[in-house]
């Protein structure tokens, strides 16, 4: 229970954010009851992620300096759900026994003070051993009568009381003790396996799901996960209905309170800001476009919410004290902005007193930075003509190989592209007109809704450009769009190869004629009207080097383009895209970028440039991002284009990246400009434009720089 100093000290503190939040420009500009603070996507955020025994040594004031000197204006801090890090009333909520009564309220209400939003973090996945030993029945069981536990925190059952009932009185409490922002609801969704120590657990099997699942199914909870178990699929929709279920309750329950409350959590039901994440890599290759991959997938799949893609500093679960290194943090940083996001930060402890400070002069600068210019950034339209099917946010196996792959290419190669989830199309049916060309990375099932929104899409002019085993489980489709017949799904292809038979598509091979193969695909037979290319040739004798040869046709190609409506349509069939990501071998590329030109020749010509391939670069129409601006129709004032320098990436290890000079920029752009000028660098640039293309030079590139295009007479008043 709260003293009764504690309860007045609080009050007090109240009272003075009450004071100050009709003084402090940073709270009350731009908000009202329908204009939430957050839709001016223009988040700095940082998360501090604070061990219990760290609350006691945390001097408030001194905690808040630190987020004012690094230009943050949202703090996302520990509050409740493992363990509450104030006063709770509530006798199954522990309490962090290190912090003070009056800790939380006053770091919200000095935050408030300095402009500062507050997301308080929840965390209703686990609980401490006190309460399990008071209600074990609100804790995960395998179905071998397993617990799930670190030390003395334990896994608990979604569909026990804990989550169903005690979580939303725990909100209820934090939101009626403190005037905070937003709440962040961290590891929501069911558990089979501990993270914090890698070990696999299974279904749960607590007896509130098993009654929950037979009372939506009619049957008993599966024993292991199989996708290809009809009962696992079942649980499989139980689990999604579960989900929403409990985060619609919780939506009615923060928005009937505060609507000016945001809900903050990895998924897109029921949320105002999704949060994703940029982790350390686990394993080969390293992706160093994680944050950009991040950000343009959420963003192309939900355009409605606040994208908010944090970088985490740990570099694991076992080694949360040390950060990953500061080059890395900047890529990620400069990413999220060049894609449309905010800034998010995700640190162990806080700044005072961290045991891995490498990465805060860059946090602090790149903080500054986007703060100094907000108007030009988080106000974004793209023009891209091409996108990329997502095989989901969080790509992995080897379908997220074949996606990264794609990727690799396009951003090698300079052409912009945009990403949506492969469950979205269905909701974005107007925006697909958008593009010339859609990407599907070897994604075998889709939903019928969004397989009618592409054969729509088709049907105004886009082409669709398949690899892999991409709609291999709707064979009327493949007909229809490709003249493709299914005749063997995973023919392995190791020692395969494709033969070069076409100079006029296939131009920059180099006379090479025959290209390896290393991983499974399927085969395809093909409709007479439709044009076949690259042969498959058999594995023939690898070995010894006396007898090698005999690669002789199968009777199978690896390519064909159809004409569907007067446009055409490619399917790549090896997986491309993992072919290159896994092995980097550049004639993959060229395969797969001769068949883009193919299907759509202008794709190469969009942006032109002598740039280094580890340069990222990223287009964008914008409008000016202010408190007045956001609230209206999108407006183009121009165009800008983000440069992000990678050329320190090597490998598995990010270095400082080199300095590069004099690269030229040569893009298509229908309206004359009024002007080009450097962000970073504070200086106006010369340029030519002419028959729709606009060409300059940026003299010095270092880590970032974006170069802003004005053809708008507003963007004057901007500096």
């Amino acid at each position: 229970m709260m003293s009764v100093s504690a309860k007045n000290l609080n009050t007090s503190y109240h009272f003075i954010f009450l004071i100050l939040l009709f003084i402090s420009p940073g709270i009350a500009s731009g908000q009202t009851a329908d204009t939430p603070w957050w839709s001016r996507n223009n988040l700095r955020v940082i998360q501090t992620n604070l061990p219990a025994f760290t609350a006691e040594r945390i001097e408030p004031k001194a905690f808040v300096d630190q987020l004012v000197e690094a230009s943050a204006n949202t703090l996302i801090i520990n509050a409740g759900g493992i363990m509450a890090f104030y006063p709770t009333a509530l006798p199954y909520h522990y309490r962090n026994p290190y912090a003070t009564d009056t800790l939380l309220g006053e770091i919200i209400d000095r935050c408030h003070a300095q402009g500062i939003r507050v997301i308080v973090r929840v965390d209703f996945s686990r609980l401490h051993k006190s309460v399990f030993e008071a209600h074990p029945d609100w804790c995960y069981l395998s179905n071998k009568g397993e617990r799930m536990f670190n030390d003395d925190i334990y896994v608990v059952s979604i569909n026990a009381p804990y989550v169903q009932e005690k979580s939303f009185e725990i909100v209820s409490e934090i939101m009626d003790r403190f005037p905070i922002d937003g709440i962040f609801l961290n590891m929501p969704g069911y558990q089979t396996n501990n993270a914090y120590i890698g070990k696999y657990y299974g279904i749960d099997h607590n007896p509130y799901d098993q009654k929950r699942f037979k009372a939506f199914s009619g049957m008993d909870l599966p024993e292991k996960e199989d996708t290809q178990d009809p009962v696992f699929k079942k649980y499989q929709a139980f689990k999604q209905m579960t989900l929403d279920d409990w985060a619609q309750r919780l939506h009615k329950l923060v928005k009937t309170k505060n609507p000016a409350v945001a809900i903050c959590t990895y998924t897109d039901q029921y949320v105002d800001i999704i949060r994703h994440e940029s982790q350390s890599n686990t394993s080969l290759p390293y992706w160093p476009y994680n944050a950009s991959d991040n950000v343009s997938n959420a963003m192309g799949s939900y355009p409605s919410h606040i994208i908010s893609n944090a970088s985490i500093q740990q570099i694991s679960f076992q080694s949360r004290f040390n950060s990953v290194g500061p080059e890395e943090v900047r890529i990620r940083l400069y990413e999220n902005i060049a894609n449309g996001s905010g800034l998010d930060i995700s640190m162990m402890g806080e700044f005072n007193n961290n045991t891995d400070p490498r990465n805060f002069p860059i946090i602090r600068s790149i903080y500054q930075f986007h703060k100094t210019h907000e108007p030009y950034y988080g106000n974004y339209r793209s023009t891209a003509k091409v996108l990329i099917l997502s095989p989901s946010l969080w790509a992995h196996g080897a379908e997220g190989e074949e996606y990264r792959g794609i990727q690799l290419m396009l951003k090698e190669t300079h052409i912009p592209f945009d990403v949506m989830e492969y469950r979205r199309p269905h909701a974005q049916t107007e925006r697909l007109g958008q593009y010339k060309v859609i990407i599907i990375p070897g994604i075998p099932s889709l939903d019928s809704l969004d397989l009618h929104a592409l054969s729509v899409a088709v049907k105004k002019g886009t082409r669709l450009f398949a690899t892999g085993a991409a709609f291999s489980h709707h064979p009327a489709f493949l007909k229809a769009q490709f003249g493709a017949s299914l005749t063997t799904i995973n023919h392995d292809a190791a020692g395969n190869y494709l033969q070069v038979d076409d100079s006029s598509i296939f131009k920059t091979l180099g006379g090479q004629q025959m290209i390896h193969l290393a991983y499974p695909m399927p085969l395809y037979t093909f409709s007479s009207s439709v044009s076949n290319y690259l042969p498959i040739l058999s594995k023939g004798r690898p070995g010894p080097p006396e007898i090698v040869g005999g690669h002789e046709p199968i009777g199978h190609q690896a390519l064909a383009i159809n004409t569907v409506e007067k446009q055409k349509n490619a399917l790549l069939v090896p997986a491309i895209g993992r072919h290159y990501y896994l092995k980097g071998y550049e004639q993959h590329k060229a395969i797969f970028l001769n068949t883009l030109s193919a299907i759509y020749p202008a794709a190469q010509s969009l942006l032109k440039t002598d740039a280094p391939e580890r340069v990222e670069m990223i287009w964008k129409q914008y409008a000016r991002n202010d408190d007045a601006n956001h609230l209206v129709d999108f407006q183009a004032e121009g165009h800008i284009l983000h440069l992000i320098n990678l050329t320190g990436f090597s490998g598995n290890t990010y270095f400082k990246p080199n300095d590069l000079h004099g690269i030229n920029l040569d893009i298509a752009l229908a309206e004359k400009p009024t002007g080009v000028h450097l962000l970073k660098a504070n200086q106006a640039l010369d340029y030519s434009w002419k028959d729709g293309r606009i060409r300059f030079t940026v003299p010095t590139l270092s880590d970032y720089e974006a170069v802003v295009i004005k053809n708008n007479s507003r963007e004057n008043d901007v500096k």
